[in-house]
């Protein structure tokens, strides 16, 4: 085998409550792309954060060249020849452009002080190589996003790294800079350094790596060449589904009508209750349309960045939009907030149950009654007991294990914690429910519960959005299924056509043209 520039070995890292590795190996030779894939949470950025000495591990070893290292923290990840790009980028907005590129190995003057005439020609020809245009000299901060990321691309790479690794560096990119950055990856290789790249747009992938190193819930499930792997079945290992082609002998089954657009017109006596049109917002939604009808449970797929849970915040008044309206009942929402949304009767579960939703320092009772405070108040002053008369009902309906209602929510199992968060949106009264990945992180017993739970308010009328990167969790508990790519909608599947065959295969189709519908 060539020489192994950088190795991982067994790695093994543990926060409180999860193991975010599972004995994780990587290894890499100079002059390769190495892609590393898998959905969100299952470690991809934990273990790209042992690499460049973020983090250390609880078991396992870092080698490089052959050698065993022990990294204190990411300056001795830099002298061995590490540099990484971050998705926070870990850049200065009010530092200059140069000052950033040349962070803690700035040049000197003899007397010892920052050189700042050597370091701005030298930080000119630096941004040059990478087709940054920009004053090295006026705070990064001025710079257009993708400019920023560029500039901690030349800021790893220009550090004399024979391993750079690259988490979703694509993000936020015009196409004219994604395509700087892609040829930039390809230099790096041809002059024999190592790169780890990390994205979700599986065209790049398959346009500049060279082996795939597949992630799923902390574990390596597959290593190898990526052309050998067509899209399908990298999906498949990434998602954790089995995908065995018919044979050719066997007769085709009946085709199934063709999907048909999202924004397709429903029927005249079923019209929606809600209707997102339009929705665009630069770099995350591109002209997307959804109709959603009471009693429906509308199932929204697509591989992580695809503009899912995008979709659930612009509806829900979360995320501010370039264009498109959304209209409840027949009438727009015309205050874009969290606020005027929840008055409309509309509730979004966040994907991230601890950093966009529960409060953890509070109780039970508390984080269930947050949103519902106005309606349980009268004249501006909340009753207590009607609090605890709802806290009480959720907290039977939902089989909210705790020893009472006064109990920290952070003490909570996660299952409970999500039943918590749940009740919280339920206690509103809402007519349109958008949840985002409900049963990520739950056991199966809490997962089985939720989506009994999910049928029961359906059939009581409620319109749900579900977004799951499960595709066996879209085909049992959906209605319709929407899949994404992109930040567009790629296909529309109905009745028959829900598979998870049919919905992997839409996820792995190429790419999606902008603002447009494309049949899988």
């Amino acid at each position: 085998m060539a020489e192994r520039i950088l190795e991982a070995a067994g790695i093994l890292k543990r926060f409180p409550g999860v193991v975010a590795l599972d004995h994780v190996s990587l290894t890499l030779v100079p002059g390769e792309v190495h892609a590393l894939v898998g959905e969100n949470g299952a470690g991809k950025s934990t273990l790209l954060k042992v690499l460049a000495g973020i983090y250390r591990p609880d078991a396992g070893q870092v080698r490089v060249a052959g050698e065993p290292v022990r990294f204190a923290g990411p300056r001795d990840a830099r002298r061995a020849g590490i540099g990484a790009v971050h998705q926070d980028a870990g850049l200065l907005p009010l530092m200059s452009v140069a000052r950033n590129l040349f962070l803690g190995r700035e040049p000197r003057t003899r007397l010892g002080l920052i050189d700042t005439a050597r370091m701005n020609a030298r930080a000119r020809e630096i941004l040059d190589r990478y087709e940054v245009t920009a004053d090295v000299r006026r705070p990064l901060g001025s710079l257009p996003p993708g400019a920023r990321r560029l500039v901690a691309l030349a800021r790893a790479c220009s550090a004399e790294a024979r391993v750079v690794i690259l988490d979703e560096p694509a993000a936020s990119l015009e196409p004219a800079e994604a395509a700087t950055l892609r040829r930039t990856v390809k230099a790096l290789r041809a002059e024999g350094r190592s790169v780890v790249y990390v994205s979700h747009r599986l065209e790049d992938l398959y346009e500049i790596c060279d082996r795939v190193t597949v992630l799923r819930g902390g574990r390596v499930v597959h290593t190898g060449p990526l052309a050998t792997l067509d899209r399908l079945s990298l999906v498949s290992l990434m998602l954790g589904r089995s995908h065995v082609p018919r044979p050719r002998a066997k007769p085709a089954p009946a085709a199934a009508p063709e999907p048909v657009p999202v924004t397709a017109p429903l029927p005249p006596e079923d019209p929606p209750y809600l209707q997102a049109t339009g929705l665009t917002r630069k770099h995350a939604l591109s002209d997307v349309s959804i109709a959603l009808r009471q009693g429906e449970v509308l199932g929204l797929g697509g591989l992580l960045g695809a503009g899912r849970t995008e979709t659930a915040k612009a509806i829900a008044g979360a995320l501010p939009l370039d264009a498109g309206e959304v209209t409840v009942a027949g009438a727009p929402l015309r205050k874009r907030s969290i606020t005027g949304a929840i008055r409309a009767g509309v509730s979004l579960l966040p994907e991230d149950r601890t950093a966009e939703g529960l409060v953890p320092s509070l109780s039970i009772r508390d984080n269930i009654a947050l949103a519902a405070l106005p309606r349980l108040s009268r004249f501006g002053v909340v009753s207590p007991a009607r609090i605890d008369r709802v806290v009480a009902t959720f907290m039977r309906r939902l089989h909210i294990t705790a020893t009472s209602p006064h109990q920290k929510v952070r003490e909570l199992s996660g299952g409970n914690q999500q039943k918590v968060l749940l009740a919280r949106w339920l206690a509103t009264h809402p007519k349109v429910l958008l949840l985002d990945e409900p049963t990520r992180g739950v056991d199966v017993g809490v997962k089985a519960e939720l989506q009994e739970l999910l049928d029961e308010l359906a059939v009581e009328g409620l319109a749900v959005l579900l977004i799951s990167s499960d595709p066996r969790e879209l085909v049992e508990g959906s209605d319709r299924v929407v899949v994404m790519r992109e930040g567009a909608i790629a296909a529309e599947l109905v009745g028959p056509q829900i598979t998870e065959d049919a919905i992997m295969s839409a996820l792995a189709a190429g790419r999606v043209p902008s603002g447009k519908y494309a049949r899988s």
